[in-house]
């Protein structure tokens, strides 16, 4: 799960992170409002969605006066904003923030992910605050640094202090830096995030270290620890398709390509998009039905999938281990037919009650394609997506 740039602020604030006062609005008298509340002459009006990449969209703007204030925040509130992240759709604005300028005198880069290979949480840093990290790590490794902290001892002040100094704390800072670091540091730990990063982290000119940017992302599966968090949680920014699999446990992610995949487990979804691709298709989604779908369940997915403006086939791959293939083709029949499907529809079934399975579709009475291995499959609903 995502949050907006100012509730991850929120978090940092209660961590002893320093950030900008900053207000949220949701129209444009309440961002007047909201820069005559915080003072001083000059703000930054804020687009917030979820997504990076929103001042080199237009989203970002450094307003001088109230007048900037009103006429920024009309031209970002509603705007369809397009950044590297949201796709060439882009994505509506529906909320701001106004706060306060900041005194930049340098831009840094701070973040904590879970690496898989080690098992533990890693600080990154750079001294290139400001950019696209990933440019950074692949024009400049060597200005990435990292650390895998010690799940026992937390970030330690050493290690805090010389990853502050690598990236170019002066000294008098390194220990507003520690600080931070270490604040950064226990919100994502304590929070169950899969990724905080600040960008940019900033120094200024008095020699003050604050967040000028916060970005959470938030382990789905631990949400159920965390109900403060799941109150931030703004559906407006979600797929509505996946907000709805979401209420039937179903895994799916909308993509954009023309072939609908219903495939149970995650590993041989991914394995059933790789093969539509080989065979030059594109597929609409990942959908990953679990283990204990359903006729009921199947229905929903095919549901969801049919929302899909540019769906134009329908591959359902199962293998039948703990789901038997006669519960999937009983699901399938029932969807297809309380759905009137009208695209073209593919079924490839392997493991426990295969024969069964197979069977039950082909007395269907439904045109459906049966294939036997992965290869046959993908091939058959390219060329039906294709016709």
């Amino acid at each position: 799960m995502k949050i907006h740039e100012y509730q991850g602020k929120e978090i940092l604030n209660k961590y002893g992170v320093a950030v900008p006062r900053g207000i949220p609005c949701m129209s444009v008298e309440e961002a007047v409002t909201a820069a005559q509340t915080l003072g001083g002459a000059v703000w930054v009006v804020k687009a917030q969605i979820h997504a990076g990449g929103r001042g080199k969209g237009g989203g970002v703007k450094v307003a001088k006066s109230l007048d900037d204030v009103r006429q920024y925040a009309t031209s970002i509130l509603g705007m369809q904003l397009v950044t590297h992240q949201t796709g060439p759709a882009g994505q509506k604005v529906r909320r701001l923030l106004i706060e306060e300028g900041a005194d930049i005198k340098k831009e840094l880069y701070v973040s904590m992910v879970t690496d898989r290979v080690s098992q533990r949480v890693v600080l990154m840093a750079s001294s290139e605050g400001g950019m696209d990290i990933e440019e950074v790590a692949a024009s400049h490794p060597e200005k990435i640094h990292k650390v895998a902290i010690d799940p026992s001892a937390g970030l330690t002040d050493a290690e805090a202090d010389d990853i502050a100094g690598k990236i170019g704390v002066p000294p008098d800072s390194i220990a507003q830096a520690r600080a931070l670091l270490q604040g950064l540091y226990r919100a994502y730990w304590e929070t169950d995030a899969s990724l905080a990063e600040i960008n940019p982290l900033i120094l200024t000119g008095d020699g003050r270290v604050i967040a000028l940017d916060a970005k959470f992302n938030f382990d789905s599966n631990a949400l159920f620890r965390h109900p403060e968090i799941m109150a931030y949680r703004d559906l407006d920014e979600e797929d509505p398709a996946e907000i709805e699999a979401s209420k039937h446990d179903l895994a799916y992610i909308s993509l954009d390509g023309n072939i609908g995949c219903l495939v149970n487990g995650a590993g041989l979804a991914m394995a059933t998009m790789d093969t539509i691709k080989l065979f030059d298709g594109e597929p609409a989604n990942f959908l990953d039905v679990g283990g204990g779908a359903t006729a009921e369940k199947v229905t929903e997915a095919f549901k969801i999938m049919l929302q899909h403006p540019g769906l134009k086939a329908i591959l359902v791959n199962i293998f039948g281990g703990i789901m038997r293939c006669d519960v999937i083709a009983e699901g399938v029949v029932t969807a297809s037919r309380a759905v009137k499907l009208s695209v073209p529809l593919v079924v490839r079934m392997k493991g426990t009650n295969e024969d069964l399975g197979k069977k039950m579709l082909a007395d269907s009475g439904l045109p459906i394609i049966s294939a036997d291995t992965m290869e046959e499959a993908a091939k058959k609903v390219v060329a039906a997506a294709n016709a």
